[in-house]
């Protein structure tokens, strides 16, 4: 029989040696000092061997458990090497269906649809820090009380916006798990309403006529690179995501045809933007400049990358609006609310327009050539619009 005093003093050999202690169970001390517990035993009149586990990992009194469970197993007729196999499958296959496991999967298809870096930079920071509570646990194990305890964590430091994304994105996971036969159920569906209400911050703009003007003189006054220049004074007159403008490319950009067909950024759906004159002709007197990069506005870094997602703010602070007053993301606001409030565009234009998911009463989502003709006099209008707050300093009337 050993003893933890003989297991401590044995030595490594050139060759592997085992030392028994009863009913099947050993030690076997290899060359590179490995101590391993093993058992033998005979399944159908033929000897085998399975490994347990290394020691002192394993102690001699957690050995000796784990060997009289596997005698068990033998004598109720089953084979312990088969019993391992099938234990190592399943503890794979727990590993490969926690939560955190599939949520990456999901992650990693969604980048390959084309879902933005910023994007999958917030989504894995929620995987692995703000979920961390249930990433390692198997997804068919995480009900509403835990997702719920994970969440409410993120309340408590005061982030409940982030709770609510939060379990938006583990819904999504649940539901990729069950398409992929991997869960059955929902369990963020049951937290509707658990959480407590965000106070949703809307992105900073400017609304009324006069602080448009002096904002579109601002930018047009700008003093710096022709390249930020040029970014300043189309920002407004298409109203996109800072990320879609940024990151515009030449090769999307039809200028015969006024258009600009791309995929957008966050719902990953074909849009086109129709470019009014005034649009054109800033990127005609840019294209000289940037021609040579596959983006419109490349960075200052160089050309084989875009501008820096944060160029246009930092221009705007430079410009004396601060962060409060306005935003890259705020001329989709300033947009909105003009076209809308004093402009009088039927909203489902609007809302087209601002690449956001609008469905015919069928509930199917319309193509993006959905009233194309009626937003180009709308885009028309609206750079009009702003020429006349800018020269002007008042409103325009549009019939």
């Amino acid at each position: 029989m050993l003893t933890d005093t003989k297991l401590r003093s044995l030595k490594p050999r050139p060759r592997s040696y085992r030392l028994a202690d009863s009913n099947g169970l050993c030690i076997e001390v290899r060359s590179t000092g490995a101590k391993v517990w093993r058992y033998r035993y005979r399944f159908a009149g033929k000897a085998s061997i399975i490994t347990l586990a290394e020691y002192p990992e394993m102690s001699l009194m957690e050995a000796r458990r784990e060997r009289d469970k596997q005698r068990a197993l033998l004598k109720g007729g089953a084979n312990p090497a088969h019993a391992a196999r099938i234990e190592r499958a399943a503890q794979f296959e727990s590993a490969e269906t926690t939560f955190g496991a599939i949520a990456l999967e999901l992650l990693s298809k969604r980048e390959r649809e084309g879902l933005s870096a910023g994007s999958i930079k917030r989504e894995r920071r929620l995987i692995q820090k703000d979920l961390a509570d249930i990433r390692d646990i198997p997804i068919t194990d995480v009900s509403a009380p835990l997702l719920l305890s994970a969440l409410r964590k993120l309340e408590q430091r005061g982030i409940v916006e982030t709770a609510h994304r939060s379990r938006s994105l583990a819904g999504r996971v649940f539901r990729y798990a069950i398409s992929t036969g991997r869960a059955e159920r929902n369990p963020a569906n049951d937290l509707i309403g658990a959480l407590e209400q965000s106070n949703t911050q809307h992105f900073a703009s400017v609304t009324e006529p006069a602080q448009i003007s002096e904002l579109l003189r601002a930018l047009h006054g700008y003093q710096g690179s022709p390249v930020t220049q040029a970014a300043l004074k189309l920002a407004p007159l298409v109203f996109v995501r800072p990320g879609e403008l940024r990151q515009a490319r030449w090769d999307d950009i039809d200028l015969d045809a006024a258009e600009w067909r791309y995929t957008t950024s966050k719902t990953n759906t074909p849009h086109i933007v129709p470019l009014a004159s005034q649009a054109v002709t800033i990127l005609k007197d840019l294209l000289p400049l940037t021609c040579r990069s596959a983006y419109v506005f490349p960075s200052a870094r160089g050309a084989s990358r875009p501008m820096s997602e944060n160029t246009i703010n930092a221009a705007l602070r430079y410009l004396g609006f601060d962060r409060g007053t306005m935003t890259g993301h705020g001329f989709r606001a300033m947009a909105r609310t003009v076209l809308d409030e004093v402009l009088h565009f039927r909203p489902d234009f609007i809302e087209h327009q601002l690449a956001h998911a609008v469905r015919d009463p069928n509930g199917r989502a319309y193509n993006r050539t959905a009233h194309l003709t009626e937003r180009k006099k709308m885009m028309q209008a609206w750079a009009d619009y702003l020429d006349g707050l800018r020269l002007n300093n008042c409103s325009v009337s549009v019939e």
